[in-house]
């Protein structure tokens, strides 16, 4: 049976259009008769499915699995249909309202494209995007106490951090150079092992807490200086660790050989499976 037709798909593109389609699966699933799990769900529930859709994208993209990265595109695809069909069940928008505006702001955001702006190169892009959307801002009703209130406390906290540290450098409250990050950071890795040191065992470790956070601010930091996405480089971090651990466990023989060794047993798998890298990786 078809999906029935709503104020959202009709008038839609023509029928075989697998996105007027998905939108009017999505309008059936949540309708009366629908899924019962799909109904019950609300934008709370669903955030943080659409989170771990983003880093399964990332994951695809990194591994260069195409098919892999057309299926995830299409589950992330779900999570806006998600939200623009409970919307407008709530009257908010639908997602004919969301794909308006994002054609409008491309057009608006890209003026040497589509008006008579001229940009030469992928610097002037950015700076005259950045120029745009802080004029859309200022036009907005909505006042702000801060211009750091524009950035979401709800995003993953690397990001959020790297965000804040370049929207404070707009207006000069930035480090200079990166050694003077090297210097900040050598202070904080200081400033963290003292309070290690001075927090007896057993008692809260706020401050160690606030201390460690420090540190991880201002690496974030120093890789927006290095024009280094932090989020890629601990994912690569995190896979080469993944590696191998993976050549320590079969070079053991077995996971459960590996947890019977000894500290330094472990220290030697380790720079086995460093050199074994290192022997395999490419010029």
């Amino acid at each position: 049976m078809a999906p029935p037709a709503t104020d959202q798909t009709e008038n839609e593109n023509a029928p075989g259009d697998p996105l007027a389609e998905a939108v009017a699966i999505m309008v059936r699933l949540r309708g009366p008769g629908g899924c019962p799990w799909d109904r019950e769900q609300t934008f709370d529930s669903i955030k943080r499915h659409t989170l771990e859709e983003t880093y399964e994208v990332f994951d695809a993209i990194e591994r260069r699995a195409w098919p892999d990265l057309k299926d995830e595109l299409g589950d992330l695809f779900l999570q806006v249909l998600f939200y623009a069909q409970m919307a407008s069940e709530a009257g908010y928008f639908n997602i004919q309202d969301v794909a308006a505006n994002l054609n409008a702001k491309l057009v608006r955001r890209h003026p040497h494209i589509f008006g008579d702006a001229v940009a030469s190169d992928a610097g002037a892009v950015l700076r005259n995007w950045e120029q745009i959307k802080q004029s859309e801002k200022e036009a907005s009703t909505k006042a702000h106490a801060s211009m750091l209130d524009d950035i979401p406390r709800t995003m993953p906290a690397v990001m959020e951090a790297g965000k804040l540290g370049s929207c404070a450098a707009k207006v000069g409250f930035d480090w200079p150079d990166t050694d003077g990050l090297f210097e900040k950071l050598n202070e904080e890795i200081g400033e963290l092992k003292a309070e290690v040191m001075e927090t007896p065992e057993g008692h809260p470790k706020t401050a160690i807490e606030e201390e460690l956070g420090d540190l991880l601010f201002t690496v974030v930091n120093l890789a927006r200086h290095l024009k280094v996405d932090p989020e890629s480089a601990l994912r690569c971090a995190n896979a080469k660790f993944r590696r191998r651990f993976a050549v320590m466990e079969t070079v053991a023989g077995g996971r459960d050989a590996l947890a019977a060794s000894t500290p330094s047993e472990l220290d030697l798998l380790w720079n086995q499976a460093k050199n074994a890298a290192s022997e395999t990786a490419g010029p």
